[in-house]
């Protein structure tokens, strides 16, 4: 690749979209393909770790499930430690848990009460920005551990339904690779 926009556009070839996924009227972005593919892989990873490497993040945590797959890449390459984020039950020690709003009701993640400092700077990873509702339910658990949040990055960000906006209104920086918009 030879500059930042190229890459970007082979990240954004690299992700399926699958109609009427998993309803009627929904168009489903799947960076499955985009995972499997080895040159969309180590570009998205280098993308992340290039926009972070110099800030001051102190561990990534990456929300269930494809959160997992992006940010443990990214901390071993800036080596630094990775912390899940969980769904309920999922976790065996003590845990701090959050409800968050789906775009059909309510659901719950964890963290470990313990794999999270105060005051340390956390880099919150996932796939994908939609309606915003995860990323703050997030924002805060971490801010139950006392955590700052330097930043949430993403692969995609769907800004036809608002999550971009819903973090900004709670001050909560937000970056995302490719968008898809109206499509």
């Amino acid at each position: 690749m030879t500059n930042q926009s190229d890459a970007l556009q082979l990240i954004k070839s690299k992700i399926r979209t699958i109609a009427h996924w998993p309803k009627e009227g929904i168009m489903f972005r799947d960076i499955t393909t985009l995972l499997a593919d080895p040159e969309g892989l180590k570009l998205t990873i280098d993308e992340l770790v290039d926009r972070y490497k110099d800030r001051n993040i102190d561990v990534i945590c990456g929300i269930e499930a494809r959160g997992f797959i992006l940010g443990a890449a990214m901390a071993y390459a800036m080596g630094i430690g990775f912390v899940p984020i969980r769904k309920k039950g999922k976790l065996p020690g003590k845990t701090y848990s959050q409800d968050y709003q789906l775009e059909y009701g309510v659901d719950t993640i964890e963290i470990h009460q313990d794999s999270v400092k105060e005051n340390q700077n956390i880099l919150l990873v996932d796939d994908l920005l939609a309606t915003g509702g995860t990323a703050l339910g997030a924002s805060k658990l971490l801010a139950k551990c006392g955590a700052k949040i330097e930043e949430v990055c993403f692969i995609v960000d769907l800004p036809d339904l608002g999550g971009g906006k819903k973090l900004e209104e709670a001050n909560i920086k937000w970056h995302a690779l490719v968008d898809f918009e109206g499509e």
